[in-house]
């Protein structure tokens, strides 16, 4: 599978609005305390894709994930960006 973006965010972003399943993509990302210093979540958790953060469920709290922390997304068992 190819997307055109490059970025976190607008990666996410083509997937949302070009009708694909966000479901698919697993997101990779920097979370301090948590083992290797990594924690990944199912793109199922995404609640909204905001301008500065990435929104996900959490209980009893939404989690925000600012963009520079994402090290990789992978979209149905691909790798499509890469920054780790």
């Amino acid at each position: 599978m190819t997307f055109k973006s490059k970025f976190p965010r607008e990666l996410l972003n083509e997937i949302k609005w070009k009708g694909y399943d966000i479901s698919k993509c697993k997101i990779y990302y920097i979370n301090r305390g948590s083992p290797d210093d990594t924690a990944v979540v199912e793109g199922s958790q995404i609640i909204k894709i905001d301008k500065g953060f990435l929104i996900l469920e959490g209980i009893p709290y939404e989690r925000y994930i600012p963009y520079h922390r994402i090290i990789k997304i992978e979209y149905d068992d691909e790798i499509i960006f890469d920054n780790s």
